[in-house]
């Protein structure tokens, strides 16, 4: 398939032009797709653009122009779909239009991983297959305010008109190298997560990344300013991390716990919007917590690593680590691809043998578990 240098594309904000794209869907073979979402500037994150190229024509459709999208997402459900990067992009149409794919998807960022290449984003494969250098100027946009720019359209629209000559090229190469079936299985499992909520427990969802280093006196200021932030965030309908980030909530914590009965205007430097009611009530978060007993305290939690490995299971964990990491080698791809860290760890513990029993213990696919077996089986050989 031939690339244009220049791209014309047709922007859906009105009933006829949407009819016409329903039509364009309905008789094509496949569709490339991707979406633009608000989440870098909204609490509540919602799809904002959704960029289609069919059969060589290109549309950029606009979700928040009051338009009826039903015929257009039930005509998208059974056609077989390309994306890069389809988790994101799957979540956020489920959750924004009650989409689910029930065609084939073929998604270009996992076919570029069981290839083993290094540069796995879009601009880079694209830069890598085609030689054509696409700008990453609108990847921060505030794609819910409206008028967009061209210049903001034109981004938009380079992440779909690639996809398609794209995904030939990697299939090709899937193809030559015996890795579709692979593929396939890759993206039916991203298409069967992408279905399910990501639940989490309303206790522990204040608990960020590095909330494991924190003693319990730490551990409920920061759950009280985790609160406060989250509050604050819904009801400005702004993204936590712009309220107050997670490096600045851990700074603020080491500095309470030991200036209990000091204001927070002689604690670290806020930001500049933390001020005037969100000062006022994040001074009262930070006196709540200060003044809180020690049977009020958050538990710490520690991930449950069983009872301490015995010396052959550590040996056989460290074999077939050592094992997997170098058939990934011949294989030319990164060995987390084959199997995750704590996925071999786990099938080395419970000293599984079989298929289907390694893709039960390591929650592996049957190709990555196919491959794992080999490893087993040749370190039961030596």
């Amino acid at each position: 398939m031939s690339i244009p240098q220049s791209v014309t594309y047709v922007y859906v904000r009105e009933p006829v032009a949407l009819q016409a794209l329903v039509a364009s869907v309905g008789a094509a073979a496949r569709v490339a797709l991707d979406t633009e979402a608000d989440s870098l500037h909204s609490y509540y994150e919602k799809v904002c653009l959704i960029q289609l190229s069919v059969v060589e024509k290109h549309y950029v459709v606009d979700p928040l122009a009051k338009l009826d999208l039903g015929e257009l997402v039930q005509a998208l459900a059974v056609k077989p779909l390309i994306l890069h990067g389809a988790d994101y992009d799957l979540r956020m149409m489920r959750a924004s239009l009650s989409f689910r794919p029930r065609g084939e998807v073929f998604d270009t960022m996992i076919a570029a991983q069981l290839l083993g290449i290094e540069q796995i984003g879009l601009a880079a494969l694209i830069e890598a297959f085609f030689g054509v250098t696409i700008e990453k100027t609108g990847q921060k946009s505030d794609w819910s305010h409206r008028p967009l720019t061209e210049k903001q359209l034109s981004y938009a629209v380079n992440d779909t008109r690639f996809i398609e000559p794209l995904a030939e090229r990697l299939a090709h190469e899937l193809s030559e190298r015996g890795r579709l079936e692979w593929h396939r299985e890759s993206c039916r499992a991203v298409v069967e997560s992408t279905g399910n909520d990501k639940l989490r427990d309303p206790d522990d969802v204040w608990r960020i990344n590095g909330a494991g280093r924190l003693t319990r006196r730490q551990l409920a200021y920061l759950r009280e300013t985790w609160r406060w932030r989250d509050e604050h965030a819904r009801r400005a309908n702004r993204p936590s991390f712009k309220i107050f980030g997670n490096q600045q909530i851990f700074e603020l914590i080491g500095w309470a716990e030991s200036h209990p009965e000091e204001p927070l205007a002689a604690g670290p430097k806020l930001p500049r919007n933390i001020c005037g009611p969100l000062l006022t009530t994040l001074d009262e978060v930070i006196r709540r917590a200060s003044e809180m007993s020690e049977s009020e305290w958050p538990e710490q939690k520690r991930r449950d690593r069983g009872a301490p490995a015995s010396a052959a299971s550590l040996k056989r964990m460290d074999d077939l680590r050592a094992r997997c990491a170098h058939l990934a080698k011949e294989l030319g791809i990164a060995p987390p691809t084959l199997a995750a860290r704590a996925a071999i760890e786990a099938v080395a513990r419970s000293e599984a043998r079989t298929v289907d029993e390694i893709m039960e213990s390591g929650g592996l696919l049957r190709w990555q578990a196919k491959l794992v077996q080999t490893c087993i089986d040749d370190s039961t050989a030596s």
